[in-house]
């Protein structure tokens, strides 16, 4: 059975995400469209590109994951560059590195463009810091003077995962302007709203699978210094906006997986902990689809 499918962000976190498509392949469903943000993003276009989930787990459990942390080179100490790459290059790090893996993974299924794909079955969120508004990729940079289907699906994926001051954000050139763009989580975290929307006659389920607790049971947020403030600001400003999109009627269809003890940019992340992940994941699928009525 086809059924559409949206992906939430949350950086390295995402092993869980590959471990509950291992349960909905599990279940006997396939996708027919799919959506994410961030680490989402990055499930969606290889579920997009026709990779199973023992494909992807595999290719990420082999993938030494520091590699991503490309800094630009220097001679002075990165203790000392990391503040003047925060200052003018806006993140600690490129990001090329990320952009570059996706593209040979992307290509190996020989998928490079966006019109590579049939219509609408990848849609990315990203966030336009320059203009102050969320964008959906591909559909919306026919607003930035660019062919939705030219445009490089990797890089639509790397503007999706630009975490701020992490990432280095991603220059969308126009005849007018540098459009800086950064991580889609900084605006919508979890877009199911793309494909479940009230005016629109849904043509199959669509199902949502959340980085997070269910908004009902999350823990409140402790909040004694200053760096648990940015956290918990940081953590707000990313999901209100989905948090209040989800009613009683939306919750039904997604599987929440709290993965709480894990940080967003743990790239030292040990086997262990990213089968642990996966196995965490594939358990919610599989507890989520014992009551799931579509």
């Amino acid at each position: 059975m086809y059924i559409d499918g949206v992906f939430s962000g949350g950086g390295i976190k995402g092993f869980a995400l590959v471990g509950a498509y291992a349960g909905i392949e599990e279940k006997g469903f396939r996708f027919k469209r799919v959506a994410g943000t961030s680490a989402g993003a990055i499930v969606a276009a290889l579920i997009a590109a026709q990779y199973t989930s023992e494909e992807i787990y595999q290719l990420i459990d082999e993938l030494n994951l520091e590699k991503f942390l490309d800094a630009r080179y220097s001679f002075i100490p990165f203790s000392v560059t990391k503040w003047i790459l925060l200052y003018w290059r806006l993140g600690l790090y490129k990001g090329d590195a990320l952009e570059k893996w996706i593209e040979e993974k992307l290509l190996a299924k020989g998928i490079r463009t966006f019109s590579d794909l049939p219509y609408q079955s990848l849609r990315v969120v990203a966030s336009d810091l320059t203009n102050g508004r969320l964008i959906v990729l591909p559909d919306d940079l026919v607003h930035y003077q660019i062919d939705p289907g030219s445009f490089p699906i990797a890089k639509a994926i790397r503007m999706s995962c630009s975490l701020p001051y992490f990432f280095e954000p991603v220059k969308l050139q126009t005849d007018k302007n540098t459009n800086l763009i950064v991580d889609g989580g900084v605006l919508s975290n979890f877009p199911m709203w793309l494909f479940d929307t009230d005016n629109v006659v849904q043509v199959r389920p669509v199902l949502g699978v959340k980085l997070s607790h269910n908004m009902n049971e999350r823990p409140t947020n402790k909040i004694r210094n200053a760096i648990q403030m940015f956290e918990a600001l940081f953590e707000t400003m990313k999901d209100s906006h989905d948090a209040r999109y989800i009613s009683k009627k939306h919750v039904k269809n997604i599987i929440f997986i709290p993965t709480e003890g894990v940080l967003l940019t743990e790239f030292q992340l040990t086997k262990n902990k990213k089968q642990a992940l996966f196995d965490f994941g594939s358990k919610c699928a599989k507890e989520f689809f014992s009551q799931w009525r579509y």
